[in-house]
């Protein structure tokens, strides 16, 4: 999932550098879902929901894998199993700006209104901070998951010192 969620962040900045903005955005929802997921299949996935997302791809087991949860969900099941340090700005990032990015996806007001009159500069600087800052929890997630705390140790070391590329403050707190 953190690859999956760092393609994402790459087709956003190409898609933002071809000056398709709406597609942009709209793929910084799918970049912050899939690191979502990834947390929660470390922290809060059963056995069955991990058995579901590993099967081959078939019809079958396609409907087994519907059914599930959605954001909110694995939000909420992460929520005191995963380290507070990582709940916090994934609950953040959520707060400020999923009803935005949903309306992207959908083809909502925020969509219908910037694609017609144009995006401000500080909208596009605001998407890709945010961008980056889905990066910097992937880059701490995928250090965990290596088990080298001198390696997450120098992640953090990192979004602090570029902290002014990243709309979100993520805590030191190992």
């Amino acid at each position: 999932m953190c690859s999956v969620s760092l393609e994402h962040a790459e087709s956003f900045k190409i898609l933002l550098a071809s000056r398709n903005f709406t597609s942009a955005i709209s793929l910084l929802r799918l970049q912050f879902e899939s690191l979502v997921r990834g947390m929660w299949v470390l922290y809060a996935a059963s056995d069955t929901a991990l058995r579901k997302l590993t099967a081959d791809l078939t019809e079958e087991s396609q409907k087994r894998a519907n059914n599930l949860p959605m954001l909110s969900e694995m939000i909420k099941q992460l929520e005191g199993k995963a380290p507070k340090n990582a709940i916090d700005p994934i609950l953040e990032f959520k707060e400020y700006s999923w009803k935005p990015l949903s309306s992207y996806v959908h083809g909502g007001l925020h969509a219908i209104d910037r694609h017609s009159k144009g995006y401000p500069l500080d909208i596009l600087i605001q998407a890709l901070k945010a961008s980056n800052g889905v990066n910097g929890l992937v880059a701490i997630f995928a250090s965990v998951l290596t088990g080298q705390s001198d390696l997450t140790k120098d992640v953090y070391r990192s979004l602090e010192e570029y902290s002014d590329c990243f709309q979100m403050k993520v805590e030191i707190a190992l």
